[in-house]
C-alpha cells in the first residue's frame, strides 16, 4: 500500500488541526519530497542521526515532533550542522513532515494525553494555555496517590530521572496538570487551577523554589524523556488507519 504525500499532509493536518495554534515555527510538510509514500519514520526530533536512519532504511518520508525550522533560529544557510540535516533529505527525496504543538496538545495521541494514560489520570481534559490554545491536559487519580509513588511510577514511565519540588505538608496528589517539554514556568497555570502537581521536561532554579514555596508539587522528567510517546501514539494509529503502510520509530534520545 501507499499514500500520496498530499493526502498523508491532509490526514495529519485534519488530525492535529496546526491551524489552532500560535507555534514557534510551521507545522506539516516542511521538506517535500517524493509524492508516494510507502514507507514512514518516526523520531522525536530531526537530528542528522535520525535523518541518517531514516535515509539508511529507505523511508519516504520522516515524521517528528521537533522539525527543522524555528523562528528562534531566524534566517538560516545551509551550512554546518543544519546543512547535514537538510540536504541528506533533498537528495534522497524524503519529505518531512513536522508538528509541534499540536501534538503537544492533541487528546488523542498528543505528548501530555499519552503520558497521562500512562500515569493513570482520568477524566483528561486541555490544559495550559499558550496564546489562547491548550498545549497539555490536566486530570484526577481515582484515589490520592503519594508523591514519592509518583515521582517513581514517572521516573520509570519515562525510563529517566526525575527532579521533585516538594512542597511541606503536602504528602498526596489527587490532580495534575501536564505540559511536556520545555514548559517549566506553566506550573504557575496548575497553581492557578488548583491542581496538586504539576509534570513538563525541565525545570529552572527559580522555579524549582517558587513552585514548593508556591504549594505545588513540581516533577521535571526530562524534555526528550517526555515527549517521546505522542509520536509513539501517532505512529500506531498510522499504521492502524493505514494497514498497509509500514512505519518505524528512531530512537532520538537526548538525556536533557
Amino acid at each position: 500500500m501507499s499514500i500520496e504525500t498530499s493526502a498523508l499532509s491532509t490526514y495529519l493536518n485534519e488530525l492535529l488541526i496546526p491551524g489552532e495554534f500560535s507555534d514557534y515555527g510551521p507545522n506539516g510538510l516542511q521538506i517535500e519530497g517524493k509524492q508516494e509514500i510507502k514507507k514512514i519514520a518516526f523520531a522525536v526530533s530531526a537530528t542528522k542521526d535520525s535523518v541518517q536512519k531514516a535515509v539508511e532504511k529507505k523511508a519516504d518520508a520522516l515524521i517528528v515532533h521537533h522539525g527543522l525550522f524555528w523562528k528562534f533560529h531566524g534566517t538560516r544557510t545551509l551550512t554546518g550542522t543544519f546543512a547535514k540535516r537538510v540536504i541528506p533529505l533533498v537528495r534522497n527525496d524524503i519529505n518531512l513532515f513536522g508538528y509541534h504543538l499540536p501534538l503537544d496538545a492533541n487528546m488523542v495521541v498528543g505528548n501530555a494525553a499519552t503520558l497521562a494514560r500512562k500515569l493513570g489520570l482520568s477524566l483528561l481534559e486541555p490544559f495550559g494555555d499558550y496564546k489562547g490554545s491548550p498545549t497539555g491536559v490536566k486530570g484526577v487519580f481515582s484515589k490520592p496517590v503519594k508523591a514519592l509513588d509518583i515521582k517513581s511510577k514517572l521516573a520509570e514511565v519515562l525510563n529517566h530521572e526525575v527532579i521533585h519540588s516538594c512542597p511541606e505538608n503536602s504528602p498526596e496528589i489527587s490532580s495534575m496538570g501536564i505540559i511536556t517539554g520545555g514548559a517549566n514556568s506553566e506550573w504557575v497555570q496548575a497553581l492557578g487551577q488548583g491542581l496538586d502537581a504539576y509534570i513538563t521536561g525541565e525545570i529552572s532554579e527559580h522555579d524549582w523554589h517558587e513552585a514548593s514555596e508556591g504549594g505545588i508539587h513540581f516533577f521535571a522528567g526530562g524534555h526528550h524523556a517526555t515527549e517521546q510517546f505522542g509520536i509513539q501514539a501517532l505512529m500506531e494509529k498510522i499504521r492502524d488507519d493505514h494497514s498497509g503502510l509500514e512505519v518505524f520509530y528512531i530512537d532520538s534520545s537526548n538525556p536533557a
